[in-house]
């Protein structure tokens, strides 16, 4: 944090407000943000700090730390450029577009979440500006509007067509909570996240299979027709993936490919775990929550096929050990992280014995992050 004010002093010679902005984990509910679902993430204690200070004129200057690089925009002249610029520049395109008025401002941000990694670097870019503009500015906006603006800004010059779940778990976590989201209404609830003798560590792959972005709009096709075929087969008034079950899915197999009833299988058995999942977390019942997220990598690796040989051997590690109670792929998957729930007494023996058999598997060294729950984006007074 002192890193970003140093910078900031130096390069705008006055005070700034500072704020921390989260990255995200998501526990379960996986690719289903997109399917009427349910997702359980939390914002953690990684992320990107923010110094920030209007300027009295019609300018902002942006200065990124970690990437030594910086540049100033008019604001009567905002529009797309190139690189990490259209994460801040699509944040005052999509004020500008909502007549949103904002004055000239100085930022310098930067912070120690892995980028690559799965954990919402971008979000924590958008919703660390928007909340330190609201701030500055006294724009008035809630922070569940603030989410809808900061996932538009990605929609935006980014072209990212992301869900909410990152922006709102950025801008509404809560510490020692996980956040139950309905992707449709985007109704909330904070759940009770009682770690005790655990603690949660992220492995890196440090693998991305480049054919991930082709693949997600195939998954969301596949789950477009079977939910059209499944909707007509049923019959009634069925208008989300939500009133169909598991079992219908079964009972209508004939009537889909072998793929699309894969993933049609899938997400009903998500949406299902993701819902049992906040009532075994409000019981205290770490060790059932654990076997769901068992359940939910099975269900990505051999039904939704998203994982790969990188992250199916971390999970099978994970399963060697009692004390390593729920792990899975986290994220879009096709390389990125496993989240794991690990004993913190035998966490770092557990550890070093899991990456070094991947390291012996695939001759490359994986990164480890432990992380804790963090509120959602704010200012450090």
């Amino acid at each position: 944090m002192q890193k970003i004010i140093d910078s900031f002093v130096n390069n705008f010679q006055s005070k700034p407000k500072v704020f921390f902005s989260p990255g995200r984990i998501n526990l379960i509910g996986e690719h289903i943000d997109y399917n009427d679902g349910y997702v359980m993430p939390a914002a953690i204690d990684k992320g990107i700090w923010f110094a920030v200070a209007a300027n009295n004129t019609n300018i902002a200057n942006f200065v990124s730390v970690d990437l030594k690089d910086s540049f100033s925009v008019s604001l009567d002249a905002v529009q797309k450029q190139d690189s990490w610029k259209n994460y801040v520049l699509g944040v005052l395109h999509v004020l500008e577009e909502n007549n949103i008025k904002v004055g000239g401002f100085d930022c310098a941000f930067g912070g120690n979440l892995p980028v690559g990694a799965g954990l919402s670097s971008s979000a924590a870019v958008e919703g660390g500006l928007i909340m330190a503009l609201n701030t500055i500015f006294n724009l008035g906006i809630n922070r569940i509007e603030l989410a809808k603006l900061a996932q538009k800004a990605e929609h935006g010059y980014p072209g990212v067509k992301c869900g909410i779940m990152d922006q709102f778990a950025n801008l509404n976590g809560k510490k020692d909570h996980v956040i139950l989201l309905d992707c449709v209404t985007l109704d909330y609830q904070h759940f009770p996240l009682q770690l005790n003798d655990y603690a949660i560590y992220l492995i890196n792959t440090k693998v991305h299979h480049s054919l991930a972005s082709g693949e997600y709009n195939k998954r969301r096709h596949d789950c477009e027709e079977g939910f059209a075929i499944l909707k007509e087969k049923i019959g009634g008034e069925i208008s989300s993936w939500r009133q169909i079950s598991p079992e219908q899915v079964i009972a209508n197999k004939e009537a889909l490919s072998t793929r699309v009833f894969d993933r049609s299988l899938f997400v009903t058995q998500e949406i299902g775990r993701t819902q049992k999942a906040g009532e075994l977390l409000k019981q205290n019942n770490l060790i059932e929550f654990g076997k769901l997220m068992f359940q939910t990598h099975e269900g990505l690796s051999k039904l939704y096929e998203v994982s790969c040989p990188e992250l199916d051997f971390l999970v099978d590690q994970a399963k060697l050990f009692s004390e390593v109670i729920g792990a899975r792929v986290m994220g879009g998957g096709f390389g990125g992280c496993t989240i794991n729930i690990i004993e913190k007494a035998k966490a770092d023996a557990i550890i070093a014995t899991v990456t070094s058999a991947y390291q012996k598997q695939f001759d490359i060294i994986p990164e480890v992050y432990e992380v804790a729950t963090s509120n959602g984006t704010y200012e450090i007074v």
